[in-house]
């Protein structure tokens, strides 16, 4: 059976969501550009919501009030169905509620609200997480979209770069086996551009937290052919990732938060990165993906 899809259209741009993750699975140009991975082989996602937590807990355990819960990588929301609440021509918005089954891994009270808006040169995503409940709501929120690498069929990998709005020289973090390590690497971004190769993924994601910058380009070096853009708002991290063995996309993914520290012992609570949304407050992120072609 088909997965629920709802397929946006403005101009010359289409962008294709899931209802279940809430995931968007195409950005195409009527020239026939496809800006998103198409889940092959390599890895069989497009782009995941990270909720509530991003990367990793130590042993997948989240301890709250005496009891512990298992919670795996990247949290549940990107194996949910979300409900669709708005499916208009150039805008759609999915929900997803608490429930027993989310509570059984994760006890709070939550609503997360994904908006997806898609005009002229891009599509926008804008994200709430809700604390409807009576406690405190600790949580992380992230983006994880994987982009076609190269754009064009046939473009060595090698000749693209990452270009920031303003200059990354801060250490990066890393993992090993999905927590986060206290040992920091040099920065790889010279100035504003960060050249991309496999070889950068050898250990894989490359953190950057925090992020300087308020937007990326993701193009070739020579800046033709097609690019695009991320600009994010709210979002305080950001993890860039591929896998060295030639897979062809590439990650660039704003996060709220980040895999516990491979020292952390502690309740969920108090794990480092996270925000914590009082009862009746909300958290409003968004990022946005401009396309074009030089």
């Amino acid at each position: 059976m088909p997965p629920d899809t709802h397929t946006l259209r403005h101009g010359a741009l289409t962008a294709t969501i899931k209802s279940h993750g809430a995931e968007m699975c195409s950005l195409k140009h009527a020239d026939g550009t496809e800006f998103v991975w198409q889940a092959g082989p390599a890895w069989q996602r497009h782009a995941p919501l990270l909720f509530p937590i991003v990367g990793r807990l130590a042993n997948d355990e989240m301890r709250h009030g005496g009891k512990t819960y298992r919670m795996t990588q990247h949290g549940f929301a990107r194996d949910s169905a979300f409900t669709w609440m708005e499916r208009g021509e150039s805008r759609c918005s999915l929900m997803l509620e608490d429930s027993e089954a989310t509570r059984a891994v994760y006890p709070f009270a939550f609503r997360l609200t994904a908006t997806y808006v898609l005009d002229d040169t891009g599509l926008d995503l804008s994200l709430t997480v809700a604390n409807p409940g009576d406690e405190t709501l600790p949580v992380s929120l992230g983006g994880h979209p994987a982009f076609n690498w190269p754009l064009q069929p046939g473009v060595p990998k090698q000749s693209y770069a990452l270009t920031f709005t303003n200059e990354e020289p801060s250490p990066v973090r890393r993992v090993e086996g999905g927590l986060l390590l206290a040992a920091t690497d040099p920065s790889p971004v010279r100035g504003t551009v960060l050249a991309l190769s496999e070889a950068l993924f050898a250990s894989d994601a490359v953190i950057l937290d925090p992020v300087n910058s308020h937007a990326v380009r993701f193009a070739r070096a020579d800046r033709t052919g097609p690019w695009l853009e991320m600009s994010w708002r709210g979002f305080r991290e950001l993890g860039i990732w591929s896998k060295p063995s030639g897979a062809p996309f590439l990650c660039i993914e704003p996060w709220r938060g980040y895999a516990s520290p491979k020292e952390f012992d502690g309740e969920f609570s108090d794990k480092p990165g996270l925000m914590h949304i009082a009862p009746g407050a909300e958290e409003n992120l968004s990022f946005r993906i401009a396309v074009g072609a030089s």
